[in-house]
C-alpha cells in the first residue's frame, strides 16, 4: 500500500526539520571553536584547514558519484563555482575573521540575522510566500533572542558594544543566506554527495589566494593539540556533516522554513557554554529558549 501524499509531506517535513536542527546544533559549536582558535591560527588558515579536512574525507566517497554526474556538473560549472565561493570560500572565512575581535556569543546572536536575509532572498529570487504564520513565528523567535541577549532586562540593549568583528559576522550572515538560496537551485540530476564535492573543491581553491596573502603578511599558524581538535571538529562536523544535513533540509522543506530553525542557534550555544565552560543558566535562558522554540514551531507548522 502506498502512503498518502499528505503522509509523505508530513514525513518529509519532519525529516527536514530534524536535519536542519542537527546542522544548527553542530554549527553552534563552530563559533566557540572560532573564538578558541583566534590566538593560535590566523582566520584564513583555519578556513583552509577546515575545508581541506572535509574535502579529503569526502574524496573517497565522492569521486565515483562526481565522475558519473560530471556531464551535469560541467554544464552548470559556473553555478557550482559561485556556490562554492559564497558558501565555502568566503562565508566561513568571514566567521573566523570575526572571531578575532568579537565574542562567541556575539557571533551566534548576529548569525541569527541569517533567517531574515534568507526569507527576504527567497521571496525575491525564488518567489516564496511570506505567510502570516511565518511572520508570527519570526517575531516570536526574535523576541526570544532579545530576551536572551538582555537577560530579560531591555535596558541592557543600550550598553551592548560592537566591534569590527560584528560587521564581518553580519556580512557572513548575508553570505550564508545567499548560499541557502543557491542550494535550492541545485541542478536536477546532481546528488547530494556530488553537490558537496562540486562545491567543496572550488570553495577550497577559492581560499588559496587569501591563504597566500595571509601567510605572506602575517604570522604562521601554530597547530597546538587544541587547534588540531578544533580543526577536526569543524572539518568533519561543521563542514561535512552539517552541510549535508542543511542541504538535505533545504531540499525537503525549503530555505525559508529551514532558516527559522536556525534561530535555535543561540540556545544551543548557551547550552554548550554551560556544559563546556560552566557558564550559569538563568531564568531568562529558559524564557528565551521557550520563545525561540515556540516561534520555530509556529513558523514551520503546515
Amino acid at each position: 500500500m502506498h502512503a498518502s501524499p499528505r503522509n509523505d509531506r508530513l514525513g518529509g517535513g519532519t525529516r527536514g526539520v530534524l536535519l536542519a536542527l542537527a546542522a544548527t546544533v553542530i554549527w553552534s559549536g563552530n563559533f566557540i571553536v572560532a573564538r578558541a582558535l583566534a590566538d593560535s591560527m590566523p582566520p584564513v588558515s583555519v578556513s583552509f584547514a577546515r575545508w581541506l579536512v572535509a574535502t579529503c574525507v569526502l574524496l573517497p566517497f565522492g569521486l565515483g558519484p562526481l565522475r558519473r554526474e560530471w556531464p551535469v556538473v560541467r554544464a552548470h560549472l559556473v553555478y557550482f563555482c559561485v556556490t562554492g565561493f559564497v558558501g565555502v570560500s568566503v562565508f566561513n572565512t568571514f566567521i573566523y575573521v570575526a572571531g578575532r575581535t568579537t565574542a562567541a556569543l556575539n557571533m551566534a546572536l548576529i548569525a541569527t540575522s541569517s533567517p531574515i536575509f534568507i526569507i527576504l532572498f527567497s521571496r525575491v529570487f525564488l518567489g516564496e510566500a511570506v505567510t502570516v504564520r511565518r511572520l508570527a513565528g519570526l517575531a516570536t523567535a526574535v523576541t526570544g533572542i532579545v530576551v536572551l541577549v538582555t537577560r530579560g532586562d531591555l535596558a541592557r540593549l543600550s550598553s551592548l558594544t560592537f566591534t569590527s568583528g560584528d560587521l564581518w559576522m553580519v556580512a557572513a550572515s548575508m553570505l550564508f543566506a545567499g548560499y541557502s538560496v543557491l542550494v535550492r537551485k541545485r541542478p536536477a540530476g546532481v546528488g547530494q554527495t556530488t553537490f558537496l564535492m562540486a562545491t567543496f573543491i572550488p570553495g577550497l581553491l577559492g581560499v588559496l589566494p587569501m591563504l597566500a596573502w595571509e601567510l605572506s603578511t602575517g604570522p604562521m599558524p601554530v597547530f597546538t593539540p587544541q587547534a588540531v581538535i578544533g580543526v577536526l571538529y569543524i572539518g568533519l562536523g561543521a563542514s561535512l556533516v552539517a552541510y549535508r544535513c542543511w542541504n538535505l533540509a533545504i531540499a525537503a522543506i525549503g530555505p525559508s522554513r529551514a532558516a527559522l530553525i536556525y534561530y535555535s542557534l543561540p540556545a544551543f550555544s548557551g547550552l554548550e557554554a554551560l556544559l563546556l565552560l560552566g557558564e550559569p543558566v538563568t531564568p531568562a535562558h529558559f524564557v528565551s529558549g521557550a520563545l525561540i522554540l515556540g516561534g520555530i514551531l509556529v513558523a514551520t507548522r503546515e
